[in-house]
C-alpha cells in the first residue's frame, strides 16, 4: 500500500517474483546470493582474460564480452528487485522502466549476436586453422564486438520507445519483476496484435535467424572433427564447442519461447520463471562452463591464485 500511495499517475507497479508464493524472503534471499555469486564469477573471468596476454585472443575477447553482457543484465534486473521486496516499495517511474527495459534489451540483443560471433570464431578455427589468425584477427574481432553493441542499441532503443508510448486505461500493475516488452504490452487498452507480429519478426531476425546459423557452424565443425586424425585434437575441439553449445542452448531456449509466441499464449508466472532461469540462472553458470571445461582458463586462474598466494 506504500508504493501505491506514494507512486504518481505515471509510475508503475511491479508486483515482483512470484507473489503469492509462501516463502518469499527465503526465494529474494537466494536471488540476491546467486547474483552475488553471477557478479564474482563474471568479474573473475574478465579478469582473468584481460589480466593474461595469453588469453588476449579472439575467442577469449568474445568471451570476456559475454560475461561483461551478463554481468550488466544481471545487474539491470536484481538489485531493483530486491530493493522493492525488502523496502516494500513496488513502484517504478515511467523514465525508469523505460531505462531498465532499454538496457534489458540491448543486453539480450548483444548477447544473440556475441553468442553467433563465438559460434563463428570456432567455426574458422576448427575447419580453417590455417586462414584463421586472418579472417578472425583481433583487430577485426573488436569491429564485431563494437558491431554487436551498436547493433542491440538500436534495435533495443526502437523496442523500447515504441510500447512505452502505448495508452494504459487501467491498472498499472506489471505482473512481473522486472519492466519488459512483453508484460509492458499486456498493459496497453489498445489493439497491440500488430506490433506484437513485429516482436515476432524481430525474435525470426534475432533468435531463430542466429540459432540457425549457430546450429549449422557446430554441424560442419562435427563433421570436420570426426576427420581428425588427432585424438588429442578432437578432444579438445569437441570440449570447447560443447560448452559453447551449453551457453546458447540455455540462451535461446527460454528467449525463443517468450518472445516467439504472442503474449496472451503464457501465463505471468511462466514468464517470471523462464526470465528467472535465462536472465539470473544462466549467467552463474556461463562462467562455470567455460572456466571448468577450459585448460588455458584454468591455467590462468591457477597463476593467478599463485600470485595472490606468493604477496
Amino acid at each position: 500500500m506504500v508504493g501505491r500511495n506514494e507512486s504518481s499517475a505515471t509510475d508503475f507497479i511491479l508486483v515482483g517474483l512470484f507473489p503469492g508464493f509462501q516463502h518469499a524472503i527465503l526465494l529474494n534471499s537466494m536471488i540476491i546470493f546467486i547474483y552475488i555469486l553471477v557478479f564474482l564469477g563474471n568479474v573473475l573471468l574478465i579478469v582473468l582474460i584481460w589480466g593474461d596476454s595469453r588469453l588476449h585472443t579472439p575467442m577469449y575477447i568474445l568471451l570476456s564480452q559475454l560475461s561483461l553482457i551478463d554481468l550488466t543484465l544481471t545487474s539491470t534486473i536484481v538489485p531493483k528487485m530486491a530493493s522493492n521486496f525488502f523496502t516494500g516499495r513496488k513502484t517504478i517511474s515511467w523514465v525508469g522502466c523505460g531505462t531498465q527495459s532499454f538496457f534489458f534489451l540491448m543486453l539480450g540483443m548483444s548477447e544473440c549476436l556475441i553468442l553467433t560471433l563465438m559460434a563463428y570464431d570456432r567455426y574458422v578455427a576448427v575447419c580453417s586453422p590455417l586462414r584463421y589468425p586472418t579472417i578472425v584477427s583481433p583487430r577485426v574481432c573488436l569491429h564485431m564486438v563494437a558491431a554487436c553493441w551498436i547493433g542491440g542499441s538500436v534495435g533495443s532503443f526502437i523496442h523500447t520507445v515504441y510500447p512505452m508510448h502505448f495508452p494504459i486505461c487501467g491498472s498499472r500493475e506489471i505482473h512481473h519483476f522486472f519492466c519488459e516488452v512483453p508484460v509492458l504490452i499486456r498493459l496497453s487498452c489498445e489493439d497491440t496484435s500488430a506490433y506484437q507480429l513485429v516482436v515476432v519478426v524481430t525474435s525470426i531476425v534475432l533468435l531463430v535467424v542466429p540459432f540457425s546459423l549457430i546450429t549449422a557452424s557446430y554441424t560442419l565443425i562435427f563433421l570436420a572433427v570426426l576427420r581428425m586424425n588427432s585424438v588429442k585434437g578432437r578432444k579438445k575441439a569437441l570440449a570447447t564447442c560443447s560448452s559453447h553449445l551449453t551457453a546458447v542452448s540455455l540462451f535461446f531456449g527460454p528467449n525463443i519461447f517468450i518472445y516467439m509466441t504472442f503474449t496472451s499464449s503464457h501465463s505471468p508466472e511462466q514468464d517470471q520463471a523462464l526470465s528467472v532461469f535465462s536472465n539470473i540462472l544462466t549467467p552463474l553458470l556461463n562462467p562455470l562452463i567455460y572456466s571448468l571445461r577450459n585448460k588455458e582458463v584454468v591455467a590462468a586462474l591457477m597463476k593467478l591464485m599463485g600470485r595472490c598466494g606468493a604477496s
